[in-house]
């Protein structure tokens, strides 16, 4: 238990540090997409899972929680953001462990539907030239490792792409993140996880320049570059705990809390639920509190369109048994259905659904 002690203090600091952050950055931070929480599991707690997600969804949270893959895992998942707004995400990953002490590595993708937007030009603003459609993709390849019976620490490395037919932007962001569990079948659960930490990105491309002529009286023009300005992405410092109750041994309840301090945006602090039945149900449900949540209308004092409820649900299949979990307990290999969603005003909620195949 001693190994606890300097974790413990590590989170108070980062926590105390946290209370003094302010909003004044608020909307300064660009490729804001890496804040969106695609994963089906851990969006339905609002992501506040920091200490007790595992498996490639650990990618999005915190990847120290990969090291906990024993085998393969495959993840697919459909999110539909803010219903309304015609915003799509696709995901796909896939995490293998190399056996023994070598540790876990992890492949993450996300691509954004944006929906298709009118072309226009300043010679053509009436929109006659077609549509558009830009291209969002984030790809996160992520190592994570048991360094003890109870500390998982993992790294992400993520590329940034952002384009349409004009100009684009790429960037790479890198996530790192511990977990620390100990206890009964490891029920006390404790986290930090830093993530979207990189180089500032910046817009190029042809879309960008523009013809002036050489001289007032010149019939020949001359091509020139307006540069775009560099901006930063949204890094986030995060802290949480968990702890599991069981009921006998069909039942476990598990209540979470974690706070968020993010660099671009107000901090953020919750709590979370989750029902387990036989590891075949699975029940969460969670909300997450930031100043303004409570105000009725967008903008007047609040700058979030979901409101901080979230629930979902699993089914999970099992359909082969011999394997052992990250702790040496006894797994099965399973299919799971994951669903969330998660309450906005306006637009109609948020809705995540995908499948997970643990082998």
């Amino acid at each position: 238990m001693k190994n606890i002690y300097p974790i413990i203090a590590l989170m108070l600091a980062v926590c105390t540090n946290g209370l003094y952050a302010q909003s004044e950055r608020n909307g300064q931070a660009g490729a804001t997409q890496l804040l969106i929480n695609s994963m089906p599991r851990s969006s339905a707690f609002n992501g506040l899972d920091i200490a007790s997600v595992d498996g490639i969804e650990s990618s999005m949270v915190n990847p120290g929680g990969m090291a906990r893959t024993t085998g393969t895992e495959l993840m697919f998942g459909h999110t539909i953001w803010l219903q309304g707004s015609g915003i799509a995400v696709n995901s796909f990953g896939i995490s293998q462990s190399l056996g023994g002490e070598s540790g876990t590595v992890g492949l993450l993708v996300n691509a954004f539907d944006l929906g298709e937007f009118v072309r226009t030009t300043e010679d053509n603003p009436d929109g006659t030239l077609g549509t558009f459609s830009p291209t969002y993709l984030n790809i996160g390849l992520t190592f994570a490792r048991k360094f003890t019976d109870h500390i998982y620490v993992g790294t992400t490395v993520r590329v940034i792409s952002e384009s349409d037919p004009s100009v684009n932007a790429t960037g790479v962001a890198f996530d790192a993140g511990i977990q620390y569990r100990t206890g009964e079948r490891d029920r006390l659960k404790l986290g930090i996880s830093l993530r979207n930490v990189g180089p500032k990105m910046q817009y190029a491309g042809d879309g960008l320049s523009f013809r002036v002529p050489v001289e007032p009286d010149n019939p020949y023009n001359s091509s020139s570059l307006l540069p775009a300005e560099s901006f930063e992405i949204p890094a986030t410092l995060s802290m949480g705990a968990s702890l599991d109750f069981f009921v006998g041994s069909d039942h476990t309840v598990t209540t979470m809390g974690s706070f968020i301090s993010n660099a671009f945006y107000q901090n953020q602090g919750g709590a979370g639920l989750a029902y387990q039945f036989k590891k075949i149900l699975v029940l969460r449900g969670s909300f997450l509190y930031e100043n303004g949540i409570f105000n009725d209308q967008l903008g007047d004092g609040r700058y979030n369109a979901h409101t901080g409820l979230a629930a979902g649900a699993s089914l999970q299949v099992p359909f082969q048994d011999g394997k052992l979990d990250a702790s040496g307990y006894p797994s099965y290999s399973k299919l799971s259905l994951d669903f969330s969603y998660r309450s906005t005003n306006p637009f109609g909620g948020t809705y995540v659904i995908g499948a997970r195949i643990d082998i």
